[in-house]
C-alpha cells in the first residue's frame, strides 16, 4: 500500500452523485478509460454509497497536471482550488468521449485561487508510518466527541436557560410553570438525548465510513434504552422497559459497529462490481444493524451494571464526609473531560442533590456553562500530569463546594444558573479555587517543560 500512495498521476478526478450508486461509478469508468487512451495516469476518487474511495492525499493533488469533478454533491472540491480544474455535473462525464473532452478541458484550464496550505505544503510520500493502537483508538473517538459536543453544548444551555424561570417551570402542575420555559426544556432535552447516539454513530462513521453510521445510532439508541423486559412476565418485550447504559454504552457501541461494517466488507468483497449499490443500500445496514443490535442488547446487562457500580460506589462515599466524596466526584469529573468516568460521576452528582487562544475563549464559554468536552483537546497533549493537575482543580472545587453547603437544584447550566444557586457566591469561591490551583500548577509545568525544551515551541 505504501508503493500505491507514493504514485502521482497526469489528472486526478472526483466523482459524486445524490445515490452514490451508478453513476458515480460510471463517471469513474469513463474517465479511467479516456485517460488510458490519451496515454495519460488518472487517479479518481469516488464518493459513494460506501463513502469515499480511493481518497486523493494532498501530495498526489500537489503533484496532479489538471484535476475534473464530475459530481452532484459535495465532493471537498476546494482542496482543488489552484490547479486547472473543470467542474460539471457527474451526467456530462458518462461517456469515453466525454470524459476525453472534461480532461483536455481540464488541462488547458488556467489555475484560479491558491493552493491549500496543506497541499501547498505536502511533500512526495515514501512509507506509510503506522498510527500506534492508541492513537487509532483516540482518533476515532475524537471524531464522536467533536460531532457530540454541539449537541451537549445546545441542548444543556437551553436546559439551563429554561430553569431561570423556577426549577420547576416546566411542570405544569407546579406553581411556578411557565410554558416557554417549558418549551426551553423540551428542546435542550430532545437535543441532550441525542448526544449518545452521536456519539456511537460518529465514532463508528470514524472506522467504517457512511455505511456504519445506520448500526452506530441503532447501537447508540439501545446504549439509551437497555434491553426492554416486562414487568409481568420477566422476559424480553417490546414494550416493556429497560436499564439504559449511557455514554459508556455509546463508546462500545459505535466501535462495535464500525469494526462489524469493516467485516462484512471483507465477507463481501468477492461480490461482483455491479452489486456495490446492492451492498451499501441493503446489505451493510441489514445486517450490521442486526448483528449490532444482537450483541448491544446481549450486553445490556453488563453494562448497566458497571455504570451502577460506578454510581453505587459514590453513592457510599455519601457518608464518608465532604473531602472524601468531593475528592471521588472531583477526580472522576476531571479525569477523562467530559468521557463515559465523567458522565458517571454527572449522573451520580446530581442524584445527591437533597485550549492556541481561540480555542481557549471557546473553553472558557464552555466552562462557564460546564460543559468539559472542549477540554479534551488540552489534555490529550500531555495526558500525563495534565490529567492529574485538572483533577486536583477539579477535587478542590468539589470539596470546597460540599463544605460550604452549596445547593444547586439545576442540574446541568454552570454560571447561567447562578439566580437558583443556594449560596452561590460560595460556589464561585470553590470553583475559582480549584481554577487557581490548577492554573498554578499546569504553568509550573509548561515552564518547566519550556526550560527543558530549550528555545523550542511548547503547546
Amino acid at each position: 500500500m505504501a508503493e500505491e500512495q507514493a504514485e502521482t498521476y497526469d489528472i486526478i478526478a472526483a466523482t459524486g452523485c445524490p445515490t452514490g450508486i451508478a453513476h458515480t461509478f460510471m463517471a469513474k469508468k469513463a474517465l479511467e478509460q479516456a485517460a488510458e487512451a490519451m496515454g495519460l495516469t488518472i487517479k479518481v476518487e469516488t464518493h459513494g454509497q460506501v463513502g469515499v474511495e480511493d481518497e486523493l492525499t494532498p501530495a498526489q493533488i500537489k503533484a496532479a497536471k489538471a484535476v475534473v469533478v464530475a459530481a452532484d454533491k459535495d465532493v471537498n472540491a476546494e482542496r482543488f482550488e489552484g490547479k486547472p480544474m473543470v467542474s460539471v455535473g457527474v451526467s456530462k462525464c458518462l461517456s469515453q468521449a466525454a470524459a476525453e473532452d472534461l480532461i483536455k478541458r481540464a488541462m488547458a484550464a488556467k489555475p484560479e485561487g491558491k493552493l491549500a496550505e496543506e497541499v501547498a505544503a505536502a511533500e512526495p510520500e515514501g512509507e506509510e508510518e503506522k498510527e500506534s493502537v492508541g492513537h487509532v483508538i483516540y482518533k476515532h473517538l475524537m471524531n464522536g466527541v467533536s460531532h457530540m459536543l454541539v449537541f451537549v453544548v445546545a441542548g444543556g444551555v437551553l436546559t439551563a436557560v429554561s430553569f431561570l424561570w423556577g426549577i420547576t417551570s416546566f411542570d405544569s402542575t407546579a406553581s411556578d410553570y411557565n410554558s416557554f420555559a417549558a418549551m426551553l426544556k423540551i428542546i435542550g432535552g430532545i437535543a441532550m438525548n441525542l448526544m449518545v447516539p452521536v456519539l456511537s454513530a460518529y465514532i463508528a462513521e470514524s472506522i467504517g465510513k457512511r455505511p456504519a453510521l445506520v448500526p452506530g445510532f441503532v447501537a447508540g439508541m439501545i446504549a439509551i434504552t437497555g434491553l426492554p423486559v416486562s414487568p409481568d412476565t420477566g422476559l424480553i418485550d417490546a414494550g416493556g422497559a429497560g436499564v439504559g447504559f449511557g455514554f459508556l454504552g455509546g463508546i462500545v457501541g459505535g466501535f462495535l459497529s464500525g469494526y462489524v461494517i469493516l467485516g462484512l466488507e471483507k465477507l463481501l468483497s468477492g461480490m461482483p462490481k455491479n452489486l456495490d449499490g446492492l451492498k451499501a443500500i441493503f446489505l451493510y445496514p441489514l445486517l450490521s444493524t442486526f448483528i449490532v443490535g444482537l450483541v448491544m442488547l446481549g450486553i445490556s446487562g453488563p453494562m448497566a451494571a458497571i455504570n451502577t457500580g460506578m454510581m453505587d460506589f459514590l453513592k457510599g462515599l455519601e457518608t464518608s464526609g465532604p473531602i472524601v466524596l468531593g475528592l471521588a466526584i472531583g477526580c472522576m469529573c476531571a479525569f477523562d473531560m467530559g468521557g463515559p468516568v465523567n458522565k458517571a460521576a454527572y449522573v451520580t452528582g446530581t442524584a445527591l442533590l437533597t485550549e492556541a487562544l481561540t480555542a481557549g475563549i471557546v473553553n472558557i464559554v464552555l466552562g462557564c456553562t460546564h460543559i468539559t468536552e472542549g477540554a479534551i483537546p488540552f489534555m490529550t497533549k500531555n495526558i500525563w500530569p495534565v490529567m492529574p493537575i485538572m483533577m486536583c482543580g477539579s477535587s478542590i472545587a468539589a470539596i470546597l463546594t460540599i463544605m460550604f453547603g452549596v445547593h444547586d437544584p439545576a442540574p446541568h447550566g454552570g454560571f447561567l444558573v447562578l439566580p437558583v444557586v443556594d449560596g452561590w457566591y460560595l460556589w464561585l469561591i470553590a470553583i475559582f479555587a480549584g481554577v487557581i490551583v490548577g492554573g498554578i500548577l499546569y504553568v509550573i509545568f509548561k515552564r518547566s517543560e519550556y526550560h527543558k525544551n530549550g528555545d523550542k515551541v511548547v503547546e
